[in-house]
């Protein structure tokens, strides 16, 4: 039999007793990675000071992980079906538990950033090994809300990182925010011995190490590229050497892929309309909506007033609501009801509202700041996992690993470009609006100190209002564009 067509083995009735605590031990592990996203958004100041980290090493802190885990999600996906999802849950366990504990020991800024490229290899298997799992041991409508509980776990990883992070700091020194990991970790990897069954594909073929080679090395440079660009500039010799040659090389493992007689990315999968259209719809809702949440966290600091820390508290409301319409199995049986083309996009459309009504909120009224948020949780709770399972069920389950990593690249490129692309709009609407007396201030923080009065300081806040309401603005049109593309995709591919 082909691997093509390899049976993947029926989940047994111990699976079947015990398959919510699974689920529960691959959220935790999920959580815990995209946790380490954002968790450092509050530590720049205390890395800057105890390390004496420059401005450029702490990106390199920041960014290494995320670098390294967007650059091998589809290498691990692939090795999850081929050498076995548990064993690579496992292997994505200890890798990430080991990196923790190095980063949380590191006494210099190059020790913490090999930690954090480590800390991404084992994020990398557990973003592709914890959905993958989950495809294996859910079936049917069970398997819908499952990966609605799932999905749901990356908005609240998203939305605790900077409370956390900023409870971590008050109390404790920084190394805190790694080494809290480690005991997670440890008790993820009991639970998985003792409740995760093993499943793979049959393999008949060698390892596609080249395709391994080139999609690492093209997603890196793609990547880097759109990460360096708002600093660096977009036109600057490494951002342009970097972005060229990643698509190069994404090319030639495209063209590679084709010829292989077992390749690790099918890309037979890519004629499946249904997978073009969720994969699509991937880069646009993640480009809008990661991008638009990015500037809604400095709107809450910067507009508002708030800490770090009770920014990323206020913001909690979003992801709660995500988790509560996803455990309770709201939005589950709202997908059923609708079918998976509207929810996207009556889910898009109710972020995209969401947003405006925060970005245009009064200052001091958190009421209408709430009922915003809850309408973008609403949104996501029902976009999301109608997404995630529309990649899912374009696949065979043997590919499930394949899938995951398919999806996690899409939702790391298209964050990506939608940080770079917002970001982008919101510098140069503040450059533009600038006083003549600060102009050509790089920063909110640089126009402030280098005003000379109240008024010239009155007038670099509301310039940089009035910037941040423009690029949220048109987070929140890509996310409504998105979402009606992607319906309109899906809604095809069903007709097909």
């Amino acid at each position: 039999m082909s691997a093509l067509a390899a049976p993947v083995a029926p989940v047994g009735p111990a699976v079947l007793r015990h398959r919510w605590w699974i689920l529960a031990v691959l959220c935790l592990a999920q959580v815990t990675v995209v946790l380490d996203n954002t968790v450092l958004t509050v530590a720049v100041p205390v890395l800057t000071t105890e390390l004496g980290a420059s401005t450029s090493e702490v990106q390199w802190i920041i960014n290494a992980y995320a670098l390294v885990l967007s650059g091998l999600l589809i290498s691990a996906g692939s090795a999850a079906d081929r050498y076995g999802r548990r064993r690579m849950l496992l292997a994505g366990l200890v890798l990430f538990g080991a990196g923790s504990l190095a980063a949380g020991l590191a006494t210099t800024t190059g020790q913490l950033i090999a930690a954090r490229a480590g800390m991404g290899v084992g994020g990398a298997l557990l973003v592709t090994a914890t959905l993958a799992v989950a495809v294996q041991v859910f079936e049917g409508p069970a398997r819908q809300r499952a990966i609605g509980v799932w999905a749901a776990t990356s908005a609240l990883g998203f939305a605790v990182g900077p409370p956390v992070g900023g409870t971590i700091l008050a109390h404790l020194p920084w190394q805190a925010i790694f080494l809290v990991n480690v005991p997670v970790v440890l008790v993820c990897l009991v639970a998985v011995r003792l409740l995760v069954p093993e499943s793979r594909k049959a393999v008949t073929g060698r390892l596609d190490v080249l395709g391994v080679l080139l999609s690492t090395a093209g997603l890196t440079g793609v990547v880097w590229a759109i990460t360096a660009g708002p600093e660096e500039g977009w036109v600057a010799p490494a951002v342009l050497a970097a972005a060229v040659a990643g698509a190069v090389l994404l090319g030639l493992f495209v063209a590679w892929e084709h010829r292989v007689s077992d390749p690790m990315l099918d890309m037979g999968l890519f004629r499946d309309p249904r997978f073009t259209g969720a994969v699509s719809g991937v880069v646009l809702i993640t480009f809008g909506a990661t991008g638009a949440l990015f500037l809604l966290t400095q709107h809450l600091q910067f507009v508002r007033g708030y800490p770090a820390w009770e920014a990323g508290l206020r913001m909690a409301p979003f992801a709660l609501s995500i988790v509560v319409l996803n455990l309770t199995g709201v939005a589950a049986a709202l997908i059923r009801r609708m079918g998976r083309p509207a929810a996207v996009a009556v889910g898009m459309a109710l972020l995209a509202v969401g947003l405006l009504a925060v970005t245009y909120t009064p200052g001091d009224g958190y009421p209408v700041l709430l009922g915003g948020l809850l309408l973008m949780g609403s949104g996501c709770a029902l976009a999301n996992p109608a997404i995630v399972e529309a990649v899912v069920s374009a696949l065979p389950p043997e590919r499930a690993g394949a899938g995951a990593g398919v999806d996690g690249t899409m939702t790391e490129v298209g964050g990506s470009l939608g940080v770079a692309v917002l970001g982008a709009v919101l510098n140069a609407r503040f450059a533009a609006l600038l006083p003549a007396a600060v102009a050509g201030a790089g920063s909110f923080p640089a126009a402030l100190a280098a005003a000379g009065t109240d008024g010239e300081r009155a007038l670099v806040r509301d310039a940089f209002r009035v910037a941040l309401e423009t690029g949220q603005t048109v987070g929140a049109a890509a996310v409504l564009a998105g979402g009606l593309v992607t319906a309109y995709l899906l809604h095809r591919a069903r007709r097909r």
